[in-house]
């Protein structure tokens, strides 16, 4: 082989090689929502914490998309949020239009086997998740001030709107049980935001609210006088421990509650049921979701404009006060939280199943 051929087949070969390499870069290039309307399916009421994260990030991903895209909420209420993820189960496309955010009220109906449940999550691709925190409220009327007031609930007769046993409300339903609360579960609320207006109303007289709806939603009563915060959920510290919620540091976790009610740390086999089903589901709280077969170009341009977001510093200023202290996760780290939001020990479903047959829940049917 002479020089001349030599070289001639080296140009070749390096034509190939970014004709291969190229080939999906210049997919993702081309990727373009310009003129286009993205359908975000929200399946709980407006006030929700869901929805709150929907019109908080909408704009931003208007602003880093490609084309910058409208983007239209659709808020699909019914079920703890079962009846709108059944409908973009059945309806949504493949074409980087539909979006789906969901959380553990439509996890957990799918892991304890629902029967109202028409979805699967093996059907959906994620492409962000965020962690989530709550608050447990109650009125001044019962003589509470603080959480250091929370003894003299044990007297008395709580009432607690329930999006129903098997969604996200299950957490509040097993923490008071481990507290020893006398709590009455009025349960066919559809949403969190739901339970927010009807202790307004003062239908019921405890509530919890995940961290964005407690931020926009409760935080101006408290700030009236007229809710009283007793308690965050937590946070799991990096040696698996229960932490103080960052965003509300002044408040105490479950643990801390926990112990100054009993007298001594939370242990025992309800209590294990209870972390590890609110390790599951906060951790990987709220998941936002495109149908299996929608194209890798289109997932890597929503993480890309998603990644993108994270940097912006007009975000970078608001998401703590509207979000909480919580960190926004794509790719890998996003997977693997997916893959654990969406998976239960059998011994836990069995535990659930137990305990919940005492309020006249039968998952067995």
């Amino acid at each position: 082989m002479n020089a001349t051929n030599g070289m001639r087949l080296a140009t070749l070969a390096l034509a190939a090689i970014v004709t291969l390499f190229g080939t999906s870069a210049g997919a993702r290039a081309e990727t373009s929502f310009a003129g286009k309307t993205i359908i975000w399916t929200v399946p709980n009421s407006p006030g929700g914490g869901s929805g709150r994260i929907a019109q908080f990030l909408a704009p931003f991903l208007t602003k880093h998309l490609p084309g910058h895209p409208a983007i239209s909420i659709s808020y699909q209420p019914g079920g703890g949020s079962i009846r709108g993820a059944n409908q973009f189960a059945s309806h949504a496309k493949s074409d980087g239009l539909h979006l789906l955010i969901t959380t553990g009220s439509t996890q957990l109906p799918f892991l304890l086997g629902d029967p109202r449940v028409k979805y699967d999550y093996k059907d959906w691709r994620i492409i962000m998740v965020m962690p989530t925190g709550g608050v447990v409220y109650t009125t001044p009327k019962l003589g509470i001030h603080g959480p250091s007031d929370i003894a003299k609930l044990a007297n008395k007769r709580l009432i607690y709107a329930n999006q129903g046993a098997t969604s996200l409300d299950l957490i509040p339903l097993l923490a008071f049980r481990l507290l020893g609360l006398k709590v009455e579960h009025v349960f066919g609320y559809r949403a969190r935001a739901d339970g927010r207006l009807a202790f307004e109303r003062g239908d019921v007289n405890i509530d919890y609210q995940t961290t964005p709806a407690f931020l926009k939603g409760v935080r101006p009563m408290v700030e009236s006088g007229t809710a009283v915060p007793l308690f965050s959920w937590g946070v799991l510290g990096k040696d698996g421990k229960l932490e103080r919620d960052p965003t509300f540091p002044d408040l105490p976790n479950f643990d801390e509650v926990y112990e100054t009610l009993r007298g001594k740390p939370p242990s025992g086999p309800e209590y294990d049921t209870y972390m590890s089903i609110f390790t599951t589901e906060f951790l990987a709280q709220k998941m936002v979701f495109v149908p299996k077969d929608t194209p890798d170009e289109i997932v890597e341009t929503y993480e890309a404009a998603l990644k993108a977001i994270t940097e912006d510093p007009d975000y970078k200023a608001k998401v703590a006060n509207v979000l909480g202290d919580y960190q926004l996760t794509i790719g890998k780290e996003a997977e693997a939280l997916f893959h654990r939001g969406t998976t239960i020990r059998n011994a836990d479903r069995k535990s659930i199943t137990r305990i919940l047959a005492d309020y006249g829940v039968n998952l067995s049917k």
